[in-house]
């Protein structure tokens, strides 16, 4: 098969593929307006699918969806924009188990990522489980959080940092901001984000109970 032709049917693929999670994600209330963005790693060298930027999530559609290579730029359309968080998601990427990248913006995620200081512990939930590689729920889940800056390239240099020589996590919130989690494909990824919300709206329950 030619490998033009081939590289198209990829790129569909990842491209319904992703809109089939971002409309999920938007009917949950946790992709609201034109925020939040999604990406997943083709598997052509150094190119990704990831969602344009400015796009309203509730009408997401394959259209939608451009390809990126490992530095952030357009490759195809040419004169499609990614999203301005796009480096945040290139620098998961330097991870080769990552094949899928999901950032929201739910009501949860956003509170308790304000009144955070530079992470929250989350520990003693059945749901741990959901977070891949967790056996048990008798663990402590650390989710890191970032000051919200819009210079990308301080952001995500931080990002690499905590990556590479931090404690494992599943993601990590942006104050005021969201959620960026990960897997090895949209479903663990997509898995991860149900998981977080629900573990997060737990913790917002039990502050009210105090």
């Amino acid at each position: 098969m030619d490998a033009q032709i081939l590289n198209r049917q990829v790129v569909l693929k990842a491209a319904n593929d992703l809109t089939d999670v971002v409309r999920f994600l938007a009917m949950r209330g946790w992709a609201p307006a034109t925020s939040s963005n999604f990406s997943v790693r083709l598997p052509v060298v150094d190119r990704i699918a990831i969602s344009k930027s400015g796009v309203d999530k509730y009408a997401f559609s394959t259209h939608d969806v451009m390809v990126i290579n490992r530095q952030g730029q357009p490759v195809a359309p040419k004169n499609a924009k990614p999203s301005a968080e796009t480096l945040l998601h290139t620098v998961l990427y330097e991870h080769a188990e990552i094949g899928a990248v999901l950032h929201t913006h739910s009501v949860n995620a956003t509170v308790l990522s304000m009144t955070a200081q530079d992470r929250i512990e989350i520990e003693g939930f059945e749901l741990l489980k959901g977070l891949s590689g967790n056996q048990t729920h008798d663990l402590l889940e650390t989710v890191p959080v970032f000051a919200n800056t819009q210079d990308m390239v301080a952001l995500s240099s931080l990002v690499r940092a905590r990556m590479k020589h931090g404690p494992a996590m599943h993601g990590f919130l942006i104050a005021s901001h969201g959620l960026y989690t990960w897997g090895r494909d949209l479903a663990e990824a997509r898995r991860h984000v149900e998981t977080f919300e629900f573990l997060f709206e737990c913790l917002l329950k039990m502050r009210e109970r105090t």
